[in-house]
């Protein structure tokens, strides 16, 4: 595995069946899909705040990580799970929404700073690190920062759910690259598809 190889994905979300289906949690379904993928089950880890599973992959082993904190203390269970681990913020992928994207379309990049997304910012304040590398996953933006709220916590339209797991698929696709972390090639690989 090479040195800037992903050690764990954390999916951001909140907990329980109110927000399942949520805009909110784009991070948890995506850490669904790899623990189907992998056929690993995530189970609850009361001393991480959250579920973990690991993943055998074409790459190598990776942990996976939902919070179950609520999204605004995501890093209690990051931080804990890092710690215990000794896994580098440079090592964990984190995956989550994003309202300046439209639906569907994702980012990878490294470091950064939390773009007013709460779960970042508590992620940032407890690693004291902003390292990490992220995976932005549209969800597009209500118009105005007063609807901003309802939006993130209330479910897709039809064709804007379409747009967000064929986003999903595309990331899913290309995991090998992007857990080996070579993002840029994961990138490109990505926009000659779509």
């Amino acid at each position: 595995m090479k040195g800037d190889a992903i050690q764990c994905v954390v999916g951001l979300g909140n907990p329980g069946p109110r927000y399942a289906d949520t805009r909110h949690n784009v991070g948890f379904w995506f850490v669904d899909r790899l623990a189907r993928r992998y056929g690993a089950v995530l189970r609850a880890e009361n001393k991480f705040s959250g579920e973990v599973a690991r993943i055998r992959t074409e790459t190598g082993e990776c942990w996976l990580l939902k919070p179950m904190t609520y999204m605004n203390h995501s890093g209690r269970a990051v931080g804990a799970f890092a710690r215990f681990y000794r896994i580098p913020p440079e090592r964990l992928l984190v995956v989550h929404d994003d309202l300046d994207l439209a639906p569907g379309t994702f980012r990878l990049k490294r470091s950064g700073g939390h773009g007013g997304h709460n779960g970042l910012r508590d992620i940032i304040a407890v690693l004291g690190s902003k390292d990490f590398v992220r995976a932005r996953i549209g969800i597009g933006h209500p118009g105005h920062r007063d609807a901003v709220t309802d939006h993130v916590l209330s479910r897709p339209g039809k064709i804007e759910q379409e747009a967000i797991e064929r986003g999903l698929d595309e990331l899913e696709r290309h995991w090998p690259l992007v857990q080996a972390g070579d993002l840029q090639t994961a990138m490109q690989a990505i926009h000659s598809t779509t």
